[in-house]
């Protein structure tokens, strides 16, 4: 069995060189939830820190909400330290800001976090944002889109806004879910990390579990899902008539 921190650190790196995510002198806010994903893409960027080919800068940031939370400031705190890292908290208020006549949804949370998550990184005058999305994500993304919004759009592993000064980065697009648990497990962090409250309601969970039908949960299956988005046959779609 290959070591979990060797195929978390490989893919990443692959994903990293491929989609020329890091230049030279980046400072990259990284978000960590306190889940293990976040907390396996913080560990990965500082270990590469040591040899990468050019030098970046990390600022671990975590946005805490008002919908109560797992996230375990001490243990988080002491196994970042063990890395060399700090973390900053930014509290945003999302169910404060929601207006009366309406429900929480993932919309509007993940939306009020990213903007928090925007100006503080401006604020702190970093070039780039790193998310821990993972394979999984970016399939279920593309097929979401697809089945609930009829379009063929995605998440991207490296995303340049056209009205910030501000890269998105996505080190882990090419890493499964499985291989982020197993790598959680050998460093020994997965006993205390967090995930959403509402995350039973979301309905990624309904379309990850029709990816795991129609895959069989096979890797190569949702692999080559993930690169049909670099292999566009735009003569086989349709498009605007």
């Amino acid at each position: 069995m290959k070591n979990p921190e060797s195929v978390i650190a490989k893919l990443a790196e692959v994903a990293m060189r491929r989609f020329a995510m890091i230049k030279d002198g980046d400072r990259i806010a990284v978000a960590v939830s306190g889940g293990k994903d976040s907390t396996a893409l913080a560990l990965d960027l500082a270990m590469k820190q040591r040899w990468w080919p050019v030098r970046y800068e990390l600022k671990l940031v975590h946005i805490e909400t008002d919908m109560g939370s797992d996230w375990q400031s001490s243990n988080m705190e002491k196994l970042f330290a063990s890395y060399g890292l700090s973390c900053e908290t930014v509290n945003v208020p999302v169910l404060a800001r929601l207006k009366a006549d309406r429900k929480m949804n993932c919309y509007w949370c993940s939306t009020q976090r990213r903007t928090e998550l925007l100006r503080y990184a401006q604020a702190q005058g970093c070039t780039a944002i790193a998310l821990g999305h993972h394979l999984d994500d970016m399939v279920e993304t593309l097929v979401m889109n697809m089945m609930l919004k009829g379009q063929m759009t995605g998440m991207l592993p490296h995303l340049r806004y056209d009205k910030y000064p501000v890269r998105v980065i996505r080190p882990l697009a090419l890493c499964e879910e499985r291989q982020i648990i197993e790598f959680a497990a050998y460093k020994g962090f997965n006993s205390f990390t967090c995930s959403c409250p509402h995350d039973d309601t979301s309905k990624r969970k309904l379309v990850r579990q029709r990816i795991a039908l129609l895959t069989g949960d096979s890797s190569a299956a949702k692999r080559r899902i993930f690169e049909s988005q670099f292999n566009i046959k735009e003569d086989y779609l349709c498009g605007e008539f």
